[in-house]
């Protein structure tokens, strides 16, 4: 067998009795889920079915702007996903500045592993950079997620502290260090567990699916250590930048910690 299995559609749908598993437990369970369980399931069919018909086109007719766009796409959406999950409300600066670590953290480790990693030529070939932003994007967005609710909440809930150190003569940057720490330590974390059990507890997806579209093991797993490097290199630049300098937004021109939900607009 040389490549992968073709699923007919009968077997596509019998994939779907998976859920129903979880809408008769929630059920059973009186848990109020059954219509996000069914809205998730819908919403994913139709996304990656768009998606699809989208690649394909995409795929055969590569150009260097719809490689741009769709990563632009990416990018854009995990951004505006960053912000919706923060559990406080972020100031204008603070959210263009969320979003400029995000984009120079992805677009830098997408340019090295495209360019440098694998030297791939054309540069825009979208069959390979397009599954490969993917994965950048998707796992950096999760990162720094956290590590934005992390700041966000560290500067609310620690006011006190930080106004008690700033009174005994520290920089804004020595009151908040503690908390810019836990906020990159938050946002590295999910990528650290996930390199630690990759390969013993799961195989990932990019190696799963380069198996089953018939590569090498070690072709497969080559690409995968490098993809996570990247990962993680895409993580720290963005969870840095954000980290060591969001705080600033805090305070204003006097270095007073200004009071209230938001950061200073």
């Amino acid at each position: 067998m040389n490549g992968p299995i073709d699923l007919e559609w009968y077997r596509l749908a019998a994939a779907y009795l998976f859920v129903l598993l979880p809408l008769a437990i929630v059920k059973w369970k009186g848990i109020n889920r059954e219509r996000d369980i069914a809205v998730a399931a819908f919403r994913m069919t139709v996304q990656l079915i768009l998606v699809g018909y989208l690649l394909q086109y995409v795929f055969v007719n590569a150009h260097p702007l719809y490689t741009i766009v769709l990563v632009g796409i990416m990018v854009a959406f995990s951004i505006r996903t960053v912000l919706n999950r923060a559990k406080r409300k972020a100031g204008p600066r603070l959210r263009r500045w969320i979003a400029l670590s995000m984009m120079t953290g992805i677009l830098f480790s997408i340019a090295y592993f495209i360019l440098v990693i694998i030297g791939l030529e054309p540069w825009y070939e979208p069959r390979y950079v397009i599954p490969i932003a993917g994965m950048i994007v998707g796992n950096s967005m999760t990162g720094i997620a956290l590590g934005v609710n992390t700041l966000m909440e560290g500067m609310e809930s620690r006011r006190a502290h930080i106004e008690a150190a700033l009174m005994l003569g520290a920089t804004p940057k020595q009151a908040c260090r503690d908390i810019a720490n836990q906020a990159f330590d938050d946002a590295m974390l999910p990528t650290i567990h996930s390199m630690l059990g990759m390969g013993i507890v799961f195989l990932p997806g990019m190696m799963t699916g380069q198996i089953l579209g018939g590569a090498s093991p070690l072709v497969a797993i080559e690409y995968q250590i490098a993809v996570m490097l990247s990962m993680l290199g895409s993580v720290a630049l963005s969870a840095l930048m954000f980290a060591q300098f969001g705080y600033r937004f805090y305070f204003n021109s006097r270095q007073q910690l200004e009071s209230g939900e938001s950061p200073v607009q």
